[in-house]
């Protein structure tokens, strides 16, 4: 069975930062592009990078366990070793965390890892990790 794929659009200010964060760092094909805008392969989903500079201002906040996280955010759910595998990789880059590599609920059957960052732009992903996905969104 194919599995459906979303499509994100998002603002960046610079398209060639946007290439090296996205196709560099995270390691995401690029696809089709143009002077405006360029696709990639996050994992299998698609994500396109508009370039909107005026779209890249300003942050809002939320509390999560008590953190402030960014309420606009978009990211990926991985396996456990892949989760600690990209934020090692993140980490031996000297990319910034938003909110350190943690684990939450530890011990009860929610039990989930999380990390933010911000790309270049601005835009903050979350990288999530469960250790049993059957309660990803068990109450």
């Amino acid at each position: 069975m194919t599995r459906p794929r979303f499509h994100l659009a998002f603002p960046v200010n610079d398209l060639s930062e946007a290439r090296q964060f996205y196709g560099g760092l995270l390691g995401c094909r690029e696809g089709r592009s143009s002077e405006a805008w360029v696709d990639f392969d996050f994992f299998g989903h698609q994500i396109v990078a508009h370039l909107a500079p005026d779209e890249c201002a300003g942050v809002v906040t939320g509390a999560v366990d008590g953190k402030q996280v960014p309420v606009r955010h978009f990211g990926l759910l991985l396996d456990w070793a892949d989760w600690e595998a990209l934020a090692a990789r993140l980490r031996e880059a000297g990319q910034a965390f938003i909110l350190d590599p943690y684990v939450r609920f530890a011990g009860e059957p929610g039990e989930q890892g999380t990390f933010f960052v911000r790309d270049p732009a601005g835009n903050a992903l979350e990288f999530k990790t469960f250790r049993d996905e059957s309660r990803i969104f068990a109450g």
